[in-house]
């Protein structure tokens, strides 16, 4: 497989910005997109944290109403997203069999599902909607970007947890190398802030309780971090081969170089603790992309701030790069975002790919008092790499052992 996979499109919809853009912009500027819940359903359950980084903007807001209405909270982030990328890349002219679509979520459309048991519960079966099993099965925000684009290479779905959409965007990659198509939306989108997921996960003692200061909950490589914070959005690119790229004269922000994939087989809810597979996936995505430790110039971490998971994700990392650890640029961007579990890879990798893209690796915001144990280079300011060829890597890893990794080149 030698063909160069480029990036020609980029959307997001995050809590920190409507649009890609607008997410970049708030990165650099050290915004938190993380406030304090104004729902009822907070107080009414007594839920113990009740705080997250909902949506900057409404998707319901942006996309027609017809559409909107037949669609779950996250398909509709999925459509902002893909339909943002596709413009940003020009809108490509390629053959429907060509355009394929490599999506994921972590979750799938909670609200739909839990709103129909509300309704059936207490109007009965004849109140519940006929869409309700189209709007809320995990491949649907596939199905809704592939519709609107008329992708009919593929529409294809991962459900890894939190490693889901980067392992959609490391199947992209795959599928264009294996000439399945010329053009490849790939991404992810998650709409889970819902009193069942708040409640479970701070049942698993996961979550930030610190309800006074919301803003600076999400705070990974402190010392006194105490959880993630939830999220919500999604991310999109749009992937093509270079051949294809150049030939239509498409702008190119960076190269995805290579994906690797692993599973830890270790814990449904844990790490590794010695990152074993964690490590192997990022040993697969230097190789793909034929490059050594060595040439990493900037890490995008998973870093949840959880206080076991941004430990092992060290050791993990520690075990490829050695002391070379304490050289190399890292940001940790849920600090700012929130973790968006089934969409963080994706909108994630969007950040990898203008880190790269304009030489700077983004501020790591709450960062107060480092934890000894992981001697990270980490900064809460902006970071410039240099102007020399960048290579980055994005990690993602989820519930079940999941682990992926993207490595993103800058493209020269």
């Amino acid at each position: 497989m030698t063909k160069k996979i480029v990036v020609t499109g980029i959307g997001a919809s995050s809590p920190i910005g409507g649009t890609a853009p607008e997410s970049w912009r708030a990165l650099l500027a050290g915004e938190s997109g993380v406030r304090t819940l104004a729902n009822d359903w907070v107080e009414e359950y007594g839920l113990a944290v009740g705080f997250a980084g909902t949506a900057k903007v409404d998707p319901a807001e942006v996309l027609e109403r017809p559409v909107a209405k037949r669609l779950d909270p996250s398909s509709r982030f999925a459509l902002v997203a893909a339909l943002e990328a596709w413009a940003d890349a020009g809108s490509p002219e390629v053959a429907p069999e060509r355009l394929g679509v490599d999506w994921a979520t972590g979750i799938g459309g909670l609200w739909t599902l839990l709103d129909a048991w509300d309704t059936l519960r207490e109007k009965g079966p004849r109140r519940v909607m006929p869409l309700t099993v189209p709007m809320l099965m995990p491949n649907a925000p596939a199905a809704a970007v592939s519709m609107h684009l008329e992708a009919r290479a593929f529409a294809r779905t991962v459900a890894s947890a939190c490693a889901s959409s980067t392992e959609s965007i490391a199947n992209a990659f795959e599928h264009l190398q294996l000439g399945l198509a010329d053009v490849v939306i790939a991404g992810g989108a998650e709409a889970a802030i819902h009193p069942i997921t708040l409640a479970s996960f701070n049942s698993a003692q996961a979550l930030s309780k610190r309800n006074d200061s919301p803003e600076t909950a999400s705070r990974p490589y402190n010392i006194d971090r105490d959880g993630f914070v939830m999220g919500e959005g999604a991310g999109a690119l749009v992937l093509e081969t270079e051949e294809h790229a150049l030939a239509r004269g498409a702008k190119i922000y960076a190269e995805i170089a290579g994906g690797g994939v692993t599973a830890d087989s270790y814990h449904i809810t844990a790490n590794d603790p010695e990152g074993k597979g964690a490590s192997r996936a990022v040993e697969l995505a230097l190789a793909q992309a034929g490059a050594t430790a060595d040439e990493v110039t900037h890490i995008n971490a998973h870093a949840t701030s959880t206080p076991v998971g941004d430990i092992a994700e060290y050791t993990a990392l520690r075990n490829v790069f050695g002391e070379r650890m304490t050289e190399i640029p890292v940001s940790a961007t849920k600090a700012a975002t929130g973790h968006l579990l089934g969409g963080t890879g994706a909108l994630e990798a969007i950040f990898t790919v203008l880190a790269v893209q304009q030489r700077i690796a983004p501020p790591t915001i709450n960062l107060v008092s480092q934890d000894p144990e992981i001697p990270l280079t980490v900064s809460s300011e902006q970071q410039s790499l240099g102007d020399a060829p960048q290579l980055a890597i994005s990690n993602s890893f989820g519930f079940g052992g999941h682990n992926a990794v993207l490595a993103v080149r800058s493209y020269e």
